[in-house]
């Protein structure tokens, strides 16, 4: 699978835009809408930069307010443009070699959605009302005069009934029209956690049929993650056990978190989890807040990007935070989803481009086992290593130099970011806040 050897760069389209955080009526189109997708074409030249082949996009379709509340999946929300905006978006990242994977938000609507409006209108009398999970004996709490499941509470998002054929029908229909008119190469799905086994079953079944490299990656927060991932399921899931390692590591000053969280996930033991696994990691992305703001330190940025592209799984770097962009979730979802006039190229930027690269062309660091060489509270040694080429990744989160004393079976190696060699005597002298990757000579 192609997404198993990819670095993702995650936007999220109406923020990235500056679209209105408020949609139109549902009745009608602006025909003298601007074309705002068209910004990701020019951003295409940083996202090379970046050394980003595969494009994350959220929610792009018609909806009430945030995307995540759908009106249409046929056509591009209005604040973003045309469809044949999107599908000139779409050819531009294509012929730059960088694949777009979608967010499927099919759990799900908005209130705005055409078959529920029809609902509003006509009760027990439309023909979409096992589109739903409706009680016309009870009111919602819009004062609809019939209640409605909603997701988590959340009752400006309708629940779809997935198990109702017609529903699922309209659903591939709309992913069939996403790849013959945009070419997307695979959908993130939101909520997956929520969505019924054998329906993802189906949706793998006949995804795979549209077009046989397509990645399904799934939204999961807690949980076994193999529940979702399989032959006949996804192919990988948010990894926000790791996600949650990683920041917090740094701020305590305790490696170990993160050591375990990575060894009991993919560590070289029998009973590990997820071993052979790919799953989506990331230090932050449109729903928590920016890792820049997140760290306690900023000169611990480099280091959480080091460990970030060198475990195991799938590296997604969400807009902005290459160059280290502050936002707190405390200050609402529009402060994680700006719209940057342009991008910046700092000294992080430039760190984290090099990472990406040199994680995609090292097969250990895409596809390697993973052992753990040297824990402590601040330093962590582990190895990637797959027939042929050996990975070792270091960090040391301190404010002065440390000696591991470990045995890395290897005499010298060659850093993967800047090519010189490194002669491995007796273990590894770490300069303080330090990252490191070497490919050994054994």
């Amino acid at each position: 699978m192609w997404a198993y050897d990819s670095v993702f760069y995650q936007i999220y389209p109406l923020g990235f835009c500056g679209a209105p955080p408020e949609n139109g009526t549902p009745e009608g189109r602006d025909a003298s809408a601007p074309a705002r997708i068209r910004k990701i074409i020019e951003w295409l030249p940083h996202i090379r930069a970046l050394n980003a082949n595969a494009l994350y996009l959220s929610p792009v379709w018609e909806s009430d307010r945030h995307g995540y509340d759908t009106r249409d999946f046929t056509r591009l929300d209005r604040r973003l443009g045309k469809n044949e905006d999107f599908a000139a978006v779409c050819r531009a990242l294509h012929e730059s070699g960088v694949r777009v994977v979608l967010d499927g938000v099919f759990h799900h609507v908005g209130r705005g959605f055409w078959a529920f409006r029809d609902v509003l209108e006509k009760r027990e009398a439309s023909a979409f009302c096992d589109w739903f999970f409706l009680d016309f004996s009870r009111n919602s709490a819009y004062g609809d005069g019939f209640w409605y499941e909603g997701w988590e509470g959340h009752y400006e998002l309708v629940k779809l009934n997935l198990r109702n054929e017609a529903v699922t029908r309209y659903l591939f229909d709309c992913i069939r029209l996403w790849v013959e008119q945009f070419d997307i190469d695979g959908l993130r799905l939101d909520v997956a956690y929520c969505l019924d086994r054998e329906w993802i079953g189906r949706l793998r079944a006949f995804c795979a049929q549209l077009k046989p490299a397509f990645f399904l990656v799934g939204e999961m927060i807690h949980g076994d993650y193999r529940s979702l991932i399989g032959a006949e399921r996804l192919h990988s899931v948010t990894n926000y056990e790791c996600y949650k390692g990683l920041y917090s590591s740094f701020n305590s000053g305790n490696l170990f978190e993160i050591a375990h969280s990575l060894g009991r996930q993919f560590g070289p033991e029998e009973w590990t989890l997820y071993k052979g696994l790919f799953l989506f990691n990331f230090v932050d992305n449109h729903d928590v807040t920016r890792i820049a703001t997140l760290l306690n330190r900023r000169e611990h940025l480099p280091l959480i990007y080091s460990l970030l592209f060198s475990i195991p799984g799938i590296p997604c770097v969400y807009y902005g935070s290459e160059w280290g962009a502050p936002g707190d979730k405390a200050q609402g979802d529009s402060a994680l989803r700006p719209a940057f006039r342009e991008p910046e190229e700092n000294g992080l930027f430039e760190r984290v481009a090099a990472m990406a690269l040199a994680r995609r062309e090292s097969r250990a660091l895409c596809c390697g086992n993973f052992r753990p060489l040297h824990i402590a509270s601040e330093q962590l040694l582990f190895e990637r290593a797959v027939e042929g080429e050996r990975v070792i990744a270091a960090v040391n989160a301190a404010d002065h130099a440390a000696s591991i004393p470990a045995d890395l079976r290897a005499d010298r190696g060659v850093d993967l970011l800047t090519g010189t060699e490194h002669t491995f005597s007796g273990g590894i002298s770490l300069p303080p806040v330090s990252a490191f990757w070497w490919r050994t000579n054994r």
